[in-house]
């Protein structure tokens, strides 16, 4: 496919599930609090998905990391109260502060195309922090919250529950990707050849993950992921 109508399709889809969200969040069919993880936990995977419609040239991965740059200058104009969008705003934040929009959720966005520009699809590392940031960090609030167990000794905040969440979610999460990758060709050899590293990565990730800081896990995870990944994938 053209790169230019990739980079639309791209942008439309990603725009499409986000307006999405904000729409139930905006009707009050969902909370705020869990409309923001579904975001979360949905936006990367179906965005590293749409690189497959890229052509192996150099411009590709400029061209997606237009998307997710887009869309985090729209974050980030909210929480600065330039653009108005109360929907936005309801989906994203957790007490319907838009100022909440200039932490995690931007964070999150800059992760995005950043990982993009240094990894693109050349290699499973870039992909696996995004899972890992995405459905092990968002499921591990889902989880934590939905599951009793005992508060990990070194962060209050967080449980054993959540903790697993964020190993079996990121790890299936970028399983599930890599499957996709290895069947269309984009990368060589047999899935099972990425499960060891992968889990090594993902065991990491959740160790930062459990420490106790605030609204940086966004970036302190998948960094994690992106530095160890780069010597157990490469």
């Amino acid at each position: 496919m053209n790169n230019i109508l990739a980079t639309i399709l791209t942008f439309v889809i990603a725009l499409a599930w986000l307006r999405l969200m904000d729409f139930f969040a905006g009707r009050g069919w969902i909370g705020s609090r869990l409309s923001r993880k579904i975001i979360h936990i949905g936006t990367g995977p179906i965005y590293v998905l749409c690189w497959l419609m890229f052509k192996n040239t150099p411009d590709a991965r400029w061209l997606a990391a237009l998307v997710p740059l887009a869309i985090t200058v729209q974050f980030a104009l909210v929480g600065l109260g330039i653009i108005k969008d109360k929907a936005s705003v309801q989906a994203m934040s957790r007490s319907g502060d838009r100022r909440e929009i200039l932490r995690g959720p931007l964070y999150y966005g800059i992760v995005f195309v950043a990982l993009t520009l240094v990894f693109w699809k050349t290699s499973p590392v870039g992909i696996v922090a995004l899972m890992l940031m995405c459905g092990g960090d968002g499921i591990a609030d889902v989880v934590g919250r939905r599951i009793a167990s005992p508060k990990l000794p070194w962060s209050r905040e967080k449980s054993v529950a959540g903790s697993l969440g964020v190993f079996l979610g990121g790890f299936v999460a970028a399983a599930a990707v890599l499957a996709v990758y290895v069947a269309a060709g984009a990368f060589t050899g047999p899935l099972t050849d990425y499960l060891l590293p992968l889990a090594l990565v993902c065991l990491a990730g959740t160790a930062v993950e459990s420490l106790p800081y605030r609204d940086i896990d966004n970036v302190t995870v998948p960094v994690a992921a992106a530095v160890l990944g780069y010597f157990l994938f490469w």
